[in-house]
């Protein structure tokens, strides 16, 4: 079991904390870096489609697992980088444009859903943003003559200068050097001030405002910075999938992506990566499975929808810290094994019952 002594505030803040992390995150690094050479088409697909997640899922992890608010219409944020980014990227803009274009009026739809957050908590905060989800959602389909409504809308291929990034190795090196600058900004985030401040205002408002954090401040920032990265996620979407309709962002699409931060592991930045691993693999051993099952359970429609619902409901009744938490006590048992007792969380787990004053 390895012991880490800090003795600077420099050695506490470092994003490495020892040589192991640099080892194992190096591997990682290098894994993906070989996973076009070492995979089928087919898993590098999908290996993107978890990347994009992760981004979005980064977002989403700062807003309620570093936060504390809440958001049943993220979805919305997705959309809105999607479909700035088509619509320029078909005017013939630069992709670098696009891309902070995309990711800019998605935060500045976070800061207009934000200033609700300054009068409304828990669930009415979730109800406010799902009404802007439903919102959005409508936008886009009756703003016929820019989405194109129901119909739905083709996406350019995205280029960089005259390099075209149409091959499915090109943009999936484009989304892992993003999700490596963004997991970087997140985690320098997180050790400001800035950060710090998100933290206590997610344990407790009054107390942080006798601390002299501005509230209204920070709770529309942490919209903002989450909403740009909805929408850089959202821009990176729209050129996978290369063909966008409403639908694709609605209130299923809003609950997945709050599913995969609260299945992650909320509170923590392996948590998002964690989820959007569960959100693309999962549907895949749904349909795995099917073929073992008996017809009247694998035809039937509502059979993914009812996974979910039971995975979630195992993770908030056996697993409140998500899969992250469970890496966690798997690592610790290893760790200690064979003196790891089944009573080394019981305090873990009474902390998260807080009792912040509303």
């Amino acid at each position: 079991m390895r012991f880490v002594f800090k003795t600077d505030y420099d050695q506490d803040i470092r994003l490495a904390k020892h040589g192991g992390h640099r080892f194992w995150y190096g591997a990682l690094l290098l894994l993906l870096l070989a996973a076009p050479w070492v995979m089928p088409e087919y898993w590098v697909a999908q290996l993107t489609f978890v990347l994009i997640y992760a981004i979005v899922g980064l977002g989403l992890m700062l807003l309620a697992g570093f936060t504390g608010l809440f958001s049943l219409g993220h979805a919305a944020f997705l959309g809105v980088g999607a479909y700035t980014e088509a619509v320029l990227a078909n005017a013939g803009w630069p992709f670098p444009i696009t891309l902070a274009c995309a990711a800019g009026l998605s935060a500045a739809a976070g800061v207009v859903v934000g200033l609700p957050a300054l009068r409304v908590k828990g669930i009415y905060l979730g109800m406010a943003t799902l009404a802007f989800g439903f919102i959005v959602e409508e936008g886009m389909a009756r703003w016929e003559s820019v989405t194109h409504g129901n119909a739905g809308l083709s996406v350019e291929p995205a280029s960089l200068g005259n390099w075209q990034l149409d091959g499915a190795t090109d943009f999936y090196f484009l989304c892992l050097v993003l999700v490596v600058l963004s997991t970087l900004g997140v985690l320098n985030l997180l050790r400001s001030s800035t950060g710090r401040a998100f933290v206590a205002i997610r344990d407790s408002e009054i107390s942080a405002q006798s601390m002299g954090i501005n509230l209204a401040r920070y709770k529309t920032l942490s919209f903002a910075l989450s909403a740009a990265l909805a929408g850089l996620g959202g821009a990176l979407y729209a050129h996978k999938i290369q063909f966008l309709t409403p639908d694709q962002f609605g209130i299923l699409q809003s609950i997945d992506l709050l599913l995969m931060v609260v299945i992650g592991g909320l509170g923590s930045v392996h948590g998002a990566f964690l989820g959007a691993i569960f959100l693309i693999v999962m549907p895949q051993l749904i349909a795995l499975a099917k073929d073992y099952l008996p017809a009247a359970i694998g035809q039937a429609t509502g059979l993914q929808g009812t996974v979910y619902g039971l995975v979630l409901i195992a993770f908030v009744l056996f697993e409140p810290m998500g899969l992250y938490g469970r890496w966690l006590k798997v690592r610790a048992w290893f760790q200690l094994f064979p003196f790891y007792r089944q009573g080394m969380f019981k305090r873990q787990k009474s902390f998260q019952k807080s009792d912040r004053l509303k």
